[in-house]
């Protein structure tokens, strides 16, 4: 298991529960931080020698499910789970990740701000753009609207999704990066870092999510950053009660996306395997279950679960199931991870050549199109 204590303290619980009820199950957690995590479970998985239950991250879905690493989990009982939330674990038509909390990209914008200044959080991108602009005079001298998102792929791909014109990078390995739209969404950006109505440069890359003194929404460097529901709650702790979530801004079509914060998949050479379907379908169904997990996973992925928890949420959580269900209404897509760095994508990762050109871009080093041109050459090593 990955994550922080308090998930960890929950799902023993829970562990501890699921054995009361079925004393023939025994269970043998492991538990570590997500450093060396993927590592580890490679290792595991050559020895075919992963644990019966184990973790997934849709990051690595696609490899994974692939190269038959995961056993086939469509007799788990899904039925009350959102389509497009289950399809984030679907390869080929079967499941071979259930999600286990509920989550949705949008934005997170300091309200009392927006209040003060009388302005509503931009819906689309073309507001958005707007809004950097004529927010600016408002502001003190080191205030923006936003960062500098040239570097920023989730908000690219947010864009390109926005146009029509599906993810960027798709899930059998794909070059799907349109042209006009990346070097339209870099040349916008491109004027306004020019007309210093969004973060410098410098600036935009000492943000550090989360963190009390570098966190540039916290410090009110900027008024608005992305976030998933699942992450308001680390937002709201910078300045409590001062921000509030919206969808991701839209075009002719939704920039939003509905995701897993995390799944269970199961060995497919488990010997155990129709035990670990079983409990699988108790975690994600069952009451008693789910007055020990709460909202340590995220929003349940139950819709019937998320009724029964209703009175106990918070005002944290409500905002997320807020924002997970006008993400849903509003037209959002299944996250869709790409092909992970299989196949030459390995240069499109995080820190890896892609970022370099963004960055070139953002510190004018590299114009919009030249920078086109240096995708499209490591396009080329694609398979």
């Amino acid at each position: 298991m990955v994550g922080p204590q308090s998930r960890h303290d929950a799902t023993l619980k829970a562990l501890d529960l699921y054995t009361k009820k079925h004393p023939n199950v025994t269970f043998e957690p492991e538990f570590q931080g997500f450093d060396g995590y993927l590592d580890k479970l490679s290792t595991q998985a050559a020895a075919k020698n992963t644990p019966d239950i184990f973790q997934m991250d849709a990051a690595w879905f696609n490899d994974w499910a692939s190269s038959n690493r995961l056993a086939d989990l469509s007799s788990v009982n899904t039925k009350d789970v959102d389509k497009a939330l289950l399809d984030t674990g679907t390869y080929k038509g079967k499941i071979y990740a259930v999600p286990l909390g509920n989550n949705a990209l949008g934005i997170v914008y300091n309200k009392v701000v927006f209040d003060k200044l009388g302005v509503q959080p931009p819906k689309t991108w073309d507001e958005l753009f707007q809004l950097a602009k004529d927010i600016k005079p408002k502001l003190a001298k080191d205030q923006y609207l936003i960062k500098d998102l040239t570097p920023d792929y989730g908000m690219y791909t947010s864009y390109q999704l926005s146009k029509g014109k599906g993810y960027p990078r798709t899930q059998d390995g794909k070059f799907n990066y349109d042209k006009d739209t990346w070097i339209e969404f870099m040349t916008r950006m491109q004027e306004l870092r020019k007309g210093g109505f969004v973060a410098p440069p410098d600036v935009t890359m000492s943000d550090k999510g989360f963190d009390a003194k570098l966190d540039l929404l916290g410090q009110e460097k900027v008024m608005i950053k992305p976030s998933h529901a699942a992450e308001f709650a680390g937002f709201d702790s910078l300045k409590p009660g001062s921000f509030a979530l919206a969808p991701l801004m839209r075009g002719v079509e939704a920039g939003g996306w509905l995701k897993a914060s995390m799944y269970w998949s199961v060995n497919p050479d488990s010997k155990a395997k129709e035990e670990a379907m079983k409990f699988v379908d108790w975690f994600i169904n069952d009451q008693e279950a789910a007055d020990i997990l709460g909202t340590s996973r995220g929003v349940p992925v139950s819709k019937k679960i998320v009724d029964y928890l209703q009175p106990k949420f918070s005002a944290i959580d409500k905002a997320g199931i807020d924002l997970i269900n006008q993400t849903a209404q509003g037209g959002g897509k299944a996250f869709d991870p790409g092909p992970g760095i299989k196949g030459g994508w390995a240069k499109f990762a995080t820190n890896k050549e892609y970022d370099n050109i963004t960055q070139q871009i953002m510190f004018d080093k590299m114009t919009p199109q030249q920078g086109w041109e240096e995708v499209v050459k490591l396009s080329k090593d694609l398979q």
